[in-house]
């Protein structure tokens, strides 16, 4: 396990356990918005969906992607 102790600085300090704290940090932020893009991706293909449905059983043209 990781520790904030460092024998051999003046303040016993460990440099890396900053690097481990920020790294964790961002690692949980991106975490959290790669699953909010994601929930936001799914409701917005889902709408396309609909849309797209609707367009058909109009029987209106839409460009194909």
């Amino acid at each position: 396990m990781m520790d904030n102790y460092c024998a051999f600085s003046e303040d016993h300090k460990c440099l890396k356990w900053a690097d481990y704290e920020l790294t964790r940090h961002e690692l949980e932020e991106a975490d959290n918005l790669c699953q909010s893009n994601w929930i936001e991706i799914q409701r917005l293909r889902d709408y396309i969906e609909v849309l797209k449905e609707n367009l058909d059983k109009k029987g209106i043209e839409y460009p194909e992607m």
